[in-house]
């Protein structure tokens, strides 16, 4: 809940004003609040995606305050984030809401982001993976082969988000990354995830976590300023331009 309305139209003017670098695909994920106002501003043909930061399961009159996959849909969304750990945690969404609304994402055809991550004390207890597992088979539970390949997973542990949190480093999360496709396909029998990683991203360690097997990174604080924003679409960029291809969709997203 950073952005106001006007902080929002500035971020967006100033990400927009130069074309995004080549190869590198991008999204922010606005407050409701702003989330028209932001996809209204994007040039057309810009290459920016907006989505957000979260909807409800259902799309009828009885959930007063709640916003519906539709609403956030015709407000320009084309992604919608569910199962961030500040919502689990702070509001109570259990894996059987996060389904709930990732189902409900599909079937109002935009792109879910299903957030998954393991607290500090299941990471010492050992059970950091197999807290993981269980969180994505619920989310994926019932899900088609076409519908799983609609889903981009990101991977933030709660033990590194956040003013508090420790930065993960790569030895933390390539190992992760790496049993998510797995266990994905698995379940699933479809095509491994597309993976983000975040946590603790800035522009100090963007480079040696896009060499964890990841898709892209999901950024938080370090892309509160559109300059920072644009800092770390440089360096996406540069991870593409040695890489000599496109980045996997998306390369780099934002909540802000």
């Amino acid at each position: 809940m950073s952005m106001t309305l006007a902080s929002a139209r500035a971020w967006v003017a100033e990400v927009t004003d130069r074309p995004l670098p080549p190869g590198v695909d991008a999204f922010v994920l606005p407050p409701h609040t702003a989330l028209a106002a932001v996809a209204g501003a994007v040039p057309s043909g810009h290459g920016l995606r907006v989505g957000a930061q979260d909807a409800h399961w259902d799309d009828g009159p009885e959930w007063t305050g709640e916003v519906s996959v539709a609403q956030v849909a015709d407000a320009g969304a084309g992604i919608v984030e569910v199962g961030h750990s500040e919502r689990r945690i702070g509001l109570g969404e259990d894996d059987g809401v996060v389904a709930a609304k990732l189902r409900a994402v599909l079937d109002g055809g935009l792109t879910p982001l299903l957030c998954v991550g393991e607290s500090a004390g299941r990471r010492r207890e050992g059970r950091a993976l197999e807290h993981l597992t269980d969180q994505l088979a619920s989310a994926l539970r019932g899900l088609d082969g076409e519908e799983v390949r609609r889903v981009v997973l990101a991977y933030e542990p709660v033990w590194s988000i956040g003013a508090g949190g420790t930065p993960a480093t790569p030895d933390d999360v390539a190992p992760v990354v790496a049993h998510l496709r797995r266990t994905g396909s698995a379940l699933t029998d479809a095509d491994p995830l597309a993976v983000l990683y975040g946590g603790g991203v800035d522009t100090a360690n963007a480079d040696v976590l896009l060499d964890t097997g990841v898709d892209g990174l999901f950024v938080g604080r370090a892309a509160w300023s559109a300059a920072g924003f644009r800092r770390l679409l440089g360096v996406v960029a540069d991870r593409v331009a040695r890489d000599g291809g496109r980045s996997a969709l998306p390369g780099l997203g934002a909540v802000r």
